[in-house]
């Protein structure tokens, strides 16, 4: 562990984590096996705790956006609302993922989380992957939007994740230029990659230093399987400046619990 890391994880407190944390839940009512309005609940509740503890963002399905903003606004909250956009294996055409992308921003959606078709640059299609980058990050910049490519980790090895990630990094900023590039991100994950043998299909150090080391100047979000305080701060002095989270409550509240003792 480094000096560095020592110092933040003595230090950190609730409130510098909280602005780290997307707070996400992205299960349709057919995944998660429950009603519609049991969805909705949950939907609620995820809103109404990240104001109380000041997350940076909920991450929804975009046909809750609404619902979502309107409980934001009527709390006279700062917390941001992001979506996903191509979800969850990235392989829609690059015209359904605008339209998705359109209609999301009618919506209000503040961050635009596009899953980038990797299965194309596995197959060498650069190009399609090129072109995508470039409409789907121009569409979100045009309108003030984050925009976030995920490039799902689990699916690629380590040359894979490093190639990828200088791709959309060259992409950005040779077609944006390096000031708003500052509001694009390189993402790790969905969380519903499916992996042989149930390994691990979101955020590992590993990647993320890959990702950090090749995705820079633009921004690196962590999800999926960031489940404690310890992961987050590790996250963060690995370069990360976002990271989704379906345990974003509990981090805070165990954060909290361990000032406190």
């Amino acid at each position: 562990m480094s000096l560095i890391f020592t110092i933040f994880v003595l230090e950190a407190t609730p409130m510098e984590i909280s602005q780290y944390l997307d707070s996400t839940y992205l299960k349709t009512a057919q995944q998660a096996a429950i009603s519609v309005e049991e969805t909705k609940k949950i939907i609620i509740k995820l809103v109404e705790e990240a104001i109380v503890f000041n997350f940076k963002l909920v991450m929804i399905r975009a046909n809750y956006i609404s619902l979502a903003k309107e409980l934001i606004i009527k709390a006279d909250s700062n917390v941001l609302v992001g979506t996903v956009i191509g979800f969850h294996e990235g392989t829609y055409s690059i015209q359904e993922k605008l339209i998705e992308a359109q209609q999301a921003i009618d919506l209000g959606a503040d961050d635009l989380d596009f899953v980038v078709n990797y299965k194309a640059f596995q197959k060498g299609n650069t190009d399609l992957v090129k072109e995508e980058i470039i409409k789907g990050t121009s569409l979100g910049l045009i309108n003030s939007k984050t925009v976030k490519w995920i490039i799902e980790v689990a699916a690629l090895n380590n040359e894979e994740i490093a190639s990828i990630s200088k791709l959309i990094r060259r992409v950005v900023v040779d077609n944006f230029g390096e000031e708003k590039a500052k509001n694009v991100f390189v993402k790790s994950s969905t969380g519903f990659y499916k992996t042989e043998g149930n390994k691990h299909n979101g955020a590992t150090f590993e990647a993320i230093k890959i990702m950090s080391d090749n995705a820079k100047p633009l921004k690196i979000k962590a999800a999926g399987g960031v489940k404690t305080k310890n992961d987050v701060l590790k996250m963060i002095t690995l370069g990360v400046e976002r990271i989704g989270t379906s345990s974003a409550k509990e981090i805070i509240e165990r954060t909290k619990a361990n000032q406190e003792y």
